[in-house]
């Protein structure tokens, strides 16, 4: 598979052409479907609570703004929430990957609208807004109008819907928070490297993220310490899909929508550590080693398969995969080990069959 000639050329473009696309046609379809549930679940949570408005929206695309593909079977809907101006964001690199939302000085919870979610101490408590949800679906899924399609799972807090029996949806609060950059993040980009421009870098920023209310790798395990574990269930899990998108374009997304394929057809099994998330951040750790716009072209997208692949393979093998904008989040916390000994050997024999046979992808 390594090398620069057309026979990587013609492989390349005929799995994406091929394969990709009918990962994308399947994925695309799917998503109207989820939409359209998620948009019925949430007509009905606003009746009962109107501070949970719907604001998924479908673009003039057809694309729906709001909804996450985390594989063809396993999708988000984030559901923005209004009025965190009361609230000072506080990143001080606590709590991995989350930020604190509190109650600004001279402010008194009355003038917030989710004032019965603040804690004691005044921060807005992402758990407590996120039980409150649960409870609201949990009531709108056992009317008849859903209870023959949709079932609420309840294997842990997060608000997750499993709808036909074939996918699994979950609904996330958030808050959005355009042109501000968490702390967390503040090294980023690296100084020295050419990618990514400072114009791109300056759009990335100018992003943001979000802050979404979800249970995280520390909260679903028990910590010994009580007050700091309560400190991270009320904490709010940072998102940057939005500004990691603004830069994977052209090549470096075919790359990414390959090795999705690749996963799906030989890296997925039931509880697999490896996530289309990790096969993205990976993504962006590659193109800080290749900043150049050529060694992205369809020539060598050969080669940037079997780097990102190879670095997988070493963060399995390490048991850690860092975030990429946020360094001290690993994403394989809390993997179970054998998961993550299983996925080592799959990805190293897909890995291997890419660098060994020059004919990989027509039969891959």
């Amino acid at each position: 598979m390594l090398g620069h000639n057309q026979n990587v050329v013609y492989q390349v473009n005929t799995f994406y052409n091929e394969k990709v696309q009918q990962r994308k046609a399947r994925v695309t379809k799917n998503v109207h479907r989820i939409a359209k549930v998620v948009q019925e679940i949430l007509k009905e949570v606003e009746a009962q609570e109107p501070r949970f408005i719907n604001t998924l929206t479908e673009t003039s695309t057809g694309r729906f703004d709001g909804i996450v593909v985390h594989s063809p079977s396993e999708y988000e809907a984030v559901l923005y929430l209004n009025q965190m101006g009361v609230f000072n964001f506080v990143d001080d690199g606590t709590i991995q990957g989350c930020a604190v939302l509190k109650l600004s000085d001279g402010r008194k919870r009355s003038m917030s609208l989710w004032v019965e979610f603040i804690t004691a101490s005044g921060y807005l408590s992402a758990r407590k807004i996120r039980h409150r949800f649960q409870n609201i679906v949990a009531q709108v899924l056992q009317t008849p109008q859903f209870s023959e399609y949709c079932k609420l799972l309840q294997d842990n807090t997060d608000v997750r819907v499993r709808v036909d029996d074939k996918y699994t949806v979950q609904i996330t609060c958030a808050f959005r928070c355009n042109g501000i950059w968490p702390r967390s993040a503040s090294h980023w980009p690296l100084a020295g490297l050419p990618w990514p421009n400072t114009a791109l870098a300056n759009q990335t920023k100018a992003e943001g993220f979000d802050l979404t209310s979800r249970e995280t790798a520390i909260t679903q395990h028990n910590n010994p310490n009580k007050q700091a574990s309560t400190m991270e269930a009320d904490a709010w899990a940072m998102k940057m899909h939005g500004a990691e998108n603004m830069l994977l374009t052209g090549g470096r997304q075919k790359t990414l929508s390959i090795l999705k394929c690749l996963r799906d057809a030989h890296m997925d099994f039931p509880g697999t550590p490896v996530t289309n998330y990790i096969l993205k951040t990976l993504v962006l750790y590659e193109c800080e080693k290749h900043c150049s716009e050529y060694e992205w072209e369809d020539t060598n997208i050969g080669d940037r398969l079997v780097g990102v692949l190879l670095q997988l393979v070493s963060c399995l093998q390490c048991r850690r995969c860092a975030h990429y904008f946020l360094p001290s989040l690993d994403l394989l916390r809390a993997k179970p080990t054998h998961t993550i000994e299983h996925s080592a050997k799959l990805t190293w024999h897909l890995v291997r069959k890419l660098m060994i046979d020059p004919n990989a992808l027509q039969t891959l």
